[in-house]
């Protein structure tokens, strides 16, 4: 049985832009790409002596179950050079599922929907583009109702797509 999900990426080394599209062409494989967001650059939250970050939102309808998915997002991190030594520091992919159907999970390995998902621009920004009604399974709120009511101030604009964004 098909589910849809929808899984946030972030890129802030590198050829940011082109490490996103590649990991957005590489979760297609994971099932089928239904929409893609635009790519917004976003400052860095948390950890904050690092470049700014690409962001975006895929939707897709997959086979795979939330845990299949959440390996394939790592293996895909991997392949795109992914390693992990700060905590939200810098990388040169961060691939996170957002939401997978209606389903809530809170276990050790995966937590849907993501727990930071609504209080955080970066991705609500992209998920209101493309899915404004969408509504939150544990919220009960619409993605443009959370981004409306959402008190974060971090910079998050569309990023000139023109320009190679090293």
């Amino acid at each position: 049985m098909s589910a849809i999900a929808y899984i946030g990426l972030g890129s802030n080394m590198g050829d940011k832009l082109g490490t996103c599209r590649r990991a957005s062409e590489l979760l297609g494989k994971a099932g089928r790409l239904i929409k893609l967001s635009s790519f917004y650059c976003t400052e860095p939250i948390g950890y904050t002596s690092q470049e700014d970050f690409v962001n975006a939102v895929v939707k897709i309808e997959t086979q795979l179950s939330p845990a299949s998915l959440l390996a394939r997002c790592h293996v895909i991190e991997d392949e795109l050079g992914r390693t992990r030594s700060v905590r939200w520091g810098p990388r040169t992919i961060d691939l996170d599922i957002l939401l997978y159907g209606n389903k809530v999970i809170s276990d050790m390995e995966l937590t849907i929907p993501h727990p930071m998902m609504a209080k955080r621009a970066f991705v609500l920004v992209p998920l209101s583009e493309i899915e404004p009604e969408l509504v939150h399974p544990v919220l009960n709120t619409t993605v443009s109702q959370l981004l409306h009511e959402l008190r974060d101030n971090h910079r998050v604009s569309l990023c000139d797509t023109s320009v190679r964004l090293s």
